[in-house]
């Protein structure tokens, strides 16, 4: 499978509603930025890309222009629904009564659907308050990868730095 890479960099051009630096988030991966839209060709097929660099994780990822729908690709949460975000994790933990497995599932599909609301879900049910038990292995696990999620794409969205979102998360979490 032969693949070519033609470099060609729009800059500034709209291509499905994205551009060049643009932040995006990946439902899977989280916040990331286009730096680039490029040709290859795969197999005798050209396809247009855009060039996705998530830093955090050193990964950059090529996602079909075409595709991007599909894939759950889409610009950074409006502050109105980071707003949301932030209210949901004010809310009642709602824990349901089902094996941890299940809900273990079920919290990982939150955090991939990229939904900062659904994301702030996830972080509510699992926050440990003062005197409440600790959490096991498995939670911290998923509440501090649902944290880290809407850490970045707060901090993208509101201009902050990492620290600056993860305190603004905290203060929200232990007011509540």
């Amino acid at each position: 499978m032969a693949t070519k890479t033609k470099k060609k960099t729009t800059k500034a051009k709209r291509t499905n509603g994205f551009a060049t630096d643009d932040y995006v988030v990946y439902p899977t991966h989280g916040v990331g930025q286009i730096t680039g839209i490029e040709e290859q060709e795969i197999a005798g097929t050209k396809l247009k890309l855009f060039v996705v660099n998530f830093d955090k994780e050193k990964m950059t990822l090529r996602v079909p222009i075409n595709k991007a729908d599909a894939s759950g690709m889409r610009a950074l949460a409006s502050p109105d629904k980071m707003k949301t975000a932030m209210t949901t994790l004010k809310g009642r933990a709602r824990v349901k009564r089902t094996m941890w497995s299940r809900r273990a599932q079920e919290y990982e599909a939150k955090i991939n659907s990229g939904d900062p609301v659904s994301i702030a879900e996830v972080i509510r049910d699992l926050h440990r308050g003062e005197g409440q038990p600790e959490q096991s292995y498995s939670e911290r696990q998923i509440y501090e990868a649902a944290m880290e999620r809407l850490m970045r794409e707060l901090a993208a969205v509101e201009g902050l730095d990492e620290e600056q979102a993860t305190e603004r998360l905290d203060t929200v979490l232990n007011a509540a």
